[in-house]
């Protein structure tokens, strides 16, 4: 068994030690130093807001951008909050409910904590 790490981007087996203070991934090219520790887990399951918050299931956010809600004449208008959110995997990561609107999905680059 080898050392070497994992690489931290793509988590590909095959990465090499330069025989410095690096290590290489062949597949996607990143480069990492030997002492550099990052949590594949953790970048992957965080979602963060447009300014670059965590965000966590149950927060408060509010909306930084008019949205059209798909198949009605309907808008969720700028700096509407939305509470009690629910994080979940996929394009859409945010489900919510809206007041006057009803129960929706959306993306948390459009939002920010509040």
């Amino acid at each position: 068994m080898s050392d070497i790490p994992n690489c931290q981007k793509c988590a590909s087996e095959y990465a090499y030690d330069d025989g410095g203070v690096m290590y290489i991934c062949p597949e996607c090219g990143h480069e990492w130093g030997k002492n550099d520790v990052i949590n594949i887990e953790d970048q992957e399951d965080t979602i963060r807001d447009a300014n670059g918050n965590v965000l966590a299931d149950g927060d408060t956010v509010t909306v930084i951008k008019d949205l059209k809600v798909k198949g009605t004449s309907s808008v969720v208008k700028v700096g509407t909050k939305v509470k009690n959110i629910r994080l979940v995997g996929g394009d859409h990561d945010i489900d919510c409910k809206i007041e006057g609107i009803g129960s929706m999905k959306l993306k948390s680059q459009f939002v920010k904590k509040a």
